[in-house]
């Protein structure tokens, strides 16, 4: 029986009572000792004595670029571990509050940040990196016995570098309630920098809407693996997920069902500046998709002036596609479409807005290019950059302009013509990396029109030489898309995810020689504790020898 629930299930940050007290007590300068079974060595009744084992460096996801491991010896983390940060970097004492929120629920550790010298048995955070070596993302781990140090240029490859440390934790350091220790990390270095810049999954919450806690949850699950965007399919013929102030009726009729003629929902203003908050604490940049001039029933039904005949349709719970299109020659359409350009902008820091543009089965070619002519420079109006499913390169997008590929072959014209003329291509072929696929054909859940996709399927492809005459250089990255056409609560978003979406994210940060499906198998298989310990409900795929 699969859970439905509504918020985030990993919550991190409150300090079991006896140890706020000890906290207060050691600031104060006194000494304390906390009996309780979160010291090292302590056995609660009900669980079994730790076996010491540790995770080998080698063991991460995704895989570092090198790695030099010690035999023998290991960095102790204990109850008096500090963690250190550089002076003037609000930055890195923020991946420092990060790190101190994920290990305090399970160690029962305070890990008291200092910018004084680091102690013995510290966890340290630099900002001394090599920008050759590493770049602005990637970070260089060293592990001794009395210390735990990561490098980096920048705050985000401190926070990469945290991620990594996660993993070669044991298990249980994943668990929101007080495990008992030895905490131990192997010995050695772990240099490590993504392939490519963006490492990106999708959410449509358009055809199912989840809550603001789901989405939250999903990015709790998406950063641990690097990812550093998600898309949001925001708006579609099923439903509008956005409040738009010049536009009321978009949410309040528009955003009232879903697939199956559910109650929907959307989000207010005040509610996805929360999720573009919460994400961005996670290096992760939410990229809105508003998508036009098709899939777009639910703002025709809200407003009836948006269609040719002047009669808006009834609102939408199936799951065909292609039939909708705004009006390409009335003028309101251009206004409604700076109006939500205009407003959506405002609420999203990054740099991208996703205006959409496939299957506009409804719409003429000459049309189709009529509309991008008047709506791309309505994106550039508004400080943003555009970025659309692939139909739309056929338009001449400008050289700035992003084109995401979601075809099932390896070829096709427009998009190479596009990356000749400087665009960058974001990868997400649905047979690879459409996430929402079935396993295979008795999965529960998922679609098959592009499947199914195996977890090898979805991992053995090389992003850097997939697409004919398009060379590795026009590639900014991959994306893991999950459309929710059969999807209605985050069991269900996790169960078709994992363990897919850490294939990708692997392809989008691994370099090309450590991509290694026997590698991947087995180093998979090794995160199903830590997925049970966060509740993921992931599927045991058959071709994982799980333990």
């Amino acid at each position: 029986m699969k859970r439905t629930r509504e918020a985030p299930r990993n919550s991190r940050g409150l300090l079991p009572a006896a140890l706020a007290l000890a906290t207060s007590a050691m600031l104060a300068g006194g000494t304390v000792s906390v009996a309780s079974p979160q010291q090292d060595g302590a056995t609660p009744d009900n669980r079994r004595a730790s076996t010491g084992n540790t995770v080998s460096l080698h063991d991460v996801i995704p895989a570092p670029t090198s790695v030099r491991e010690e035999s023998g010896k290991k960095f102790h983390i204990r109850w008096n571990t500090g963690i250190h940060t550089p002076a003037g970097s609000p930055e890195a004492e923020e991946v420092a509050h990060h790190l101190q929120r994920q290990l305090r629920p399970s160690t029962g550790y305070g890990f008291l940040i200092n910018r004084d010298q680091p102690g013995s048995n510290d966890i340290v955070l630099r900002l001394d990196g090599s920008r050759d070596r590493l770049g602005d993302s990637g970070y260089r781990m060293d592990i001794e016995r009395d210390r735990l140090t990561i490098h980096a240029t920048a705050p985000d490859g401190l926070f990469y570098g945290v991620q990594t440390l996660r993993q070669l934790l044991p298990a249980k350091a994943e668990s929101d309630s007080p495990r008992h220790g030895p905490w131990k990390v192997r010995t050695g270095e772990i240099v490590d920098k993504p392939r490519f810049e963006r490492r990106s999954a999708m959410l449509d919450v358009a055809r199912h809407f989840f809550e603001v806690g789901q989405v939250k949850t999903y990015i709790d699950q998406l950063a641990q693996y690097k990812i550093n965007y998600l898309h949001m399919h925001l708006s579609d013929d099923q439903g509008w997920r956005i409040q738009i102030d010049s536009w009321p009726r978009l949410t309040t009729h528009g955003g009232s069902t879903e697939v199956g003629g559910g109650e929907g929902g959307y989000y207010t203003k005040r509610e996805f500046a929360e999720i573009v908050r919460y994400a961005s604490a996670r290096n992760i940049t939410i990229v809105p998709e508003i998508d036009m001039p098709g899939h777009t029933n639910a703002a025709l039904a809200s407003y009836a002036e948006l269609n040719c005949d002047g009669k808006a349709p009834e609102l939408y719970t199936g799951i065909e596609v292609g039939f909708s299109s705004l009006c390409i020659d009335k003028d309101i359409t251009y206004r409604f479409v700076d109006d939500v350009i205009r407003e959506v902008a405002a609420m999203t820091p990054g740099e991208y807005l996703h205006i959409g543009g496939d299957e506009a089965h409804a719409t003429t070619d000459e049309d189709y290019r009529k509309f991008m002519s008047k709506v791309l420079p309505l994106v550039e109006k508004h400080g943003k950059t555009a970025l659309g499913w692939h139909e739309y390169a056929k338009t001449d997008p400008p050289e700035s302009a992003m084109v995401q590929y979601w075809g099932t072959t390896n070829s096709n014209a427009e998009v190479a013509e596009a990356a000749a003329r400087g665009n960058d291509i974001l990868l997400s072929p649905a047979h690879k990396s459409y996430v929402d696929q079935k396993y295979n054909e008795d999965t529960e859940l998922g679609l098959d029109w592009a499947g199914p996709t195996t977890v090898r399927e979805a991992y053995d492809w090389n992003p850097g030489s997939f697409m004919e005459s398009v060379p590795e250089s026009s590639i900014a990255g991959v994306e893991a898309a999950l459309w929710s056409e059969t999807v209605t609560n985050s069991d269900e978003i996790e169960f078709l995810a994992f363990p897919r979406m850490p294939a990708i994210a692997e392809l989008g940060w691994s370099a090309s020689d450590k991509l290694d499906w026997s590698s991947f198998r087995q180093r998979v298989a090794d995160q199903a504790p830590r997925w049970e310990e966060q509740g993921i409900d992931f599927y045991r795929s058959e071709q994982i020898p799980w333990p």
